[in-house]
């Protein structure tokens, strides 16, 4: 997606400059940055804001793209923090670990957010499958098979259009069902959805 836009968000200043030569020489287009969200940034025209998740800016960056189609992406030092679970639980669509950071991740996982994807840190997947099993129990009860059967390609890692192929449904329809499954689960994205369905053995 060339014309992809992003917002870069974090306090070191080489750190943002290098994520924003990697983002400009992948094709993205850069609209800004900031520190701690401060200049609070409008995400109108923005299609992921990435940022360095610290307790108060994932707060904040919640509310700022709850009003907005704006994705979230957060950059955590430690993928084993309780801030990742907390991250995936208020909606953010993906998590990079700033230590195994890669141009060729940064782009790959962007595009994939942007197409309807997820990505957590591996080590961090056992941690938040336990925290949405003793938090949720039961809660992918109801579930269709329609329902289940785009869950476990969400698992697989397929984005929308893939499962859309894969089903031989429109994308708008894979949309809908993603939708009812967040919502029969009450969970607030894809990933949260499919830890806590793999986690029930359902998928």
């Amino acid at each position: 997606m060339p014309d992809a836009t992003v917002w870069i968000d974090d306090p070191h200043p080489i750190f943002r400059r290098g994520l924003r030569a990697c983002l400009r020489s992948d094709g993205f287009r850069v609209m800004g940055d900031s520190v701690r969200l401060e200049p609070t940034p409008s995400l109108d025209a923005v299609d992921v804001l990435l940022f360095a998740a610290e307790r108060q800016t994932l707060r904040h960056a919640v509310r700022l793209a709850s009003s907005t189609d704006t994705a979230l992406v957060a950059l955590v030092s430690d993928p084993l923090s309780e801030l990742v679970s907390d991250a995936v639980e208020s909606g953010v669509a993906a998590v990079l670990p700033r230590a195994e950071l890669l141009p060729a991740t940064l782009a790959t996982t962007l595009r994939a957010v942007l197409h309807g994807g997820t990505a957590l840190p591996a080590k961090m997947l056992r941690r938040l499958l336990d925290r949405a099993a003793t938090s949720r129990r039961g809660a992918s009860d109801g579930l269709t098979g329609r329902e289940l059967e785009v869950l476990r390609l969400l698992a697989q890692g397929d984005d929308t259009r893939a499962i859309a192929t894969e089903l031989s449904y429109s994308e708008r329809t894979v949309k809908n069902v993603v939708h009812d499954v967040l919502v029969k689960m009450n969970c607030r994205n894809r990933a949260h959805a499919v830890a806590l369905a793999t986690r029930q053995g359902v998928i």
